[in-house]
């Protein structure tokens, strides 16, 4: 089933000299399948198709794009176990891991049909004439969403289905009414491969126009520059290094057009420990705490890579259980042997600073390319004085920074850069007497978690995955859910143009039935 060709249209494209292949990092050897690259021909004639395809797609209903993104889930399904292996041949993870993944991939992409065929995120605003208004007749003004255009979406290394292919950017992307170039991400391009197929098979058989969707293969470097800077491009979504991402940003600004890059950088999302909740509970979070640093072998983007307590016996007893946990916890296998080595040096890294010491480790025995997991320490004053200690490690890794006091930890969070999740510990009624810290954490995090781990993002309207720079590029929107479509659209207003030639969403009589905002108020009325 795996081509190794690139997906320009619905076409099957390679013509380059290039080749790439993919590493089983369970198994420690290169995937037999041979993959080419894109070549800058390939390159243009996807833009050119998807900017074709646009003048179209952009005018399909709600209802038939709902159709579409339903037909990939089910496209995405019919490769059943087929596709289960080559996810798991790629990345390593065990086949649980792609099953679910897999099955928040699908509810995505129902989630957002069903958000079409409903149709009010189109935010459809009507504020009628007054003719007779004094001293100046008030205009006929009507305003709705309306899509950028053809968006280019770079896949993730550790979510192959969730974060790619089709996965939330692209979903969203589909159903705002823009066309979709999808950077497939090299460490599973032939996942990415199947996935792209099941999407055409879908186009195909709903009547999408050809370039609504295209899958690319190449360098990040070479592919994404000339996507990024193309100027039939009209938006990017990236998930990734905070390198690469900025990389990306700063592409797009130099533009003679700048366009928006929707970038998710990575975060060590902080979690604060509470000594009344530590006394009460130490066992329960230790174990709560080893799980989460250790999930998936910690490649999350909320992997809670930051643990803040204050000084005390209930910190002291939370450690010695928490490396108790660690201990029995065998270590999972990392995405690729270039992840791994990135893991043991930012570790090294960071245990050579000033201060640090190591509180916690898997000490048994590891196969290649599997992490141990690990927990260093070091006070609060080091932590502020130093850099280094801020970086994010990508895996099974966390760092306690040791708190003088309840002003020190205030302060720590405060120096923090942009984080996607921060989490507070607390027995009940205790954060009463700690509202400084909530205040801090919320200049500093999208989502706030209470007595939980951040490990898990919900696929719902009221999920932010997103928070300040660098967790994203911006952090007014989010990755996840449904008003993830957001990005991808503009406002657009109509001034006193004749009923029949409005969008449906404008029209007096209100022929979808959605609820609009017609003078200030809410309604489902016709006018």
């Amino acid at each position: 089933m795996i081509t190794g060709k690139n997906y320009i249209g619905s076409q099957l494209k390679a013509g380059g000299t290039k080749i790439l292949k993919t590493f089983n990092p369970l198994l420690n050897t290169e995937n037999p399948w041979v993959f080419t690259e894109a070549t800058q021909d390939e390159i243009e004639e996807a833009v050119a198709l998807a900017n074709q395809a646009f003048a179209s797609y952009k005018n399909y209903s709600g209802i038939e794009k709902a159709k579409f993104l339903n037909a990939i889930a089910d496209e995405i399904l019919a490769l059943g176990d087929d596709l289960l292996v080559q996810y798991c041949t790629e990345s390593g993870y065990p086949r649980g891991r792609a099953e679910g993944e897999r099955g928040r991939t699908i509810g995505q992409l129902k989630a957002f049909a069903d958000m079409l065929t409903e149709g009010s995120w189109v935010q459809a605003t009507i504020d009628t004439a007054i003719i007779d208004r004094q001293p100046a007749p008030k205009e006929d003004l009507r305003k709705m969403l309306t899509p950028l255009g053809p968006i280019v979406v770079f896949g993730s290394s550790n979510f192959p289905f969730a974060f790619s292919t089709s996965g939330g950017d692209t979903a969203s992307a589909l159903a705002a009414g823009c066309p979709v170039i999808v950077k497939s991400h090299s460490m599973h391009i032939g996942t990415g491969e199947m996935v792209a197929s099941a999407i055409i098979k879908a186009a195909q058989k709903t009547n999408m126009p050809e370039g609504v969707f295209s899958n690319l293969i190449g360098d990040g470097r070479t592919l994404g520059t000339s996507l990024v800077k193309h100027p039939l491009v009209k938006g990017v979504g990236f998930t990734g290094s905070i390198k690469g991402g900025r990389a990306l940003c700063d592409l797009a600004a130099q533009r003679p057009e700048p366009i928006p890059v929707f970038a998710e950088m990575g975060s060590i999302n902080p979690v604060v420990l509470l000594p009344n909740a530590l006394k009460k509970n130490s066992q329960k979070w230790a174990t709560a705490y080893a799980g989460s640093i250790t999930l998936g072998a910690g490649q999350f983007c909320t992997n809670p890579g930051l643990l803040l307590a204050l000084k005390g016996e209930e910190l002291n007893d939370f450690t010695e259980k928490l490396d108790q946990a660690i201990e029995t916890i065998q270590p999972g296998c990392m995405l690729h042997p270039s992840i791994y080595a990135d893991f043991n040096n930012g570790i090294a890294k960071i245990e050579e600073q000033n201060g640090v010491s190591r509180i916690a480790q898997f000490k048994g025995e590891t196969t290649p390319n599997h992490g141990a997991s690990t927990v260093l320490k070091v006070d609060g004053k080091e932590f502020l004085k130093n850099a280094v200690l801020h970086n994010e490690v990508f895996g099974p890794f966390s760092i306690l920074i040791e708190c003088e006091n309840e002003a020190e930890l205030i302060e720590v969070i405060s120096k923090l850069e942009g984080q996607l999740t921060g989490t507070i510990i607390s027995e009940e009624n205790e954060i009463e007497s700690h509202k400084g810290i909530i205040g801090a954490l919320q200049n500093r995090v999208g989502r706030l978690i209470y007595n939980g781990v951040p490990t898990g993002v919900e696929v719902c309207a009221s999920m932010l995955h997103g928070g300040p720079y660098p967790a994203s590029s911006d952090s007014r929107y989010t990755a996840v859910g449904i008003d993830a479509v957001y990005r991808w659209v503009r406002p657009v207003s109509f001034q006193n143009w004749p009923d029949h030639l409005l969008p449906a969403e404008l029209q007096n009589e209100n022929p979808l039935q959605i609820v609009r905002t017609v003078n200030n108020k809410l309604t489902l009325s016709q006018i």
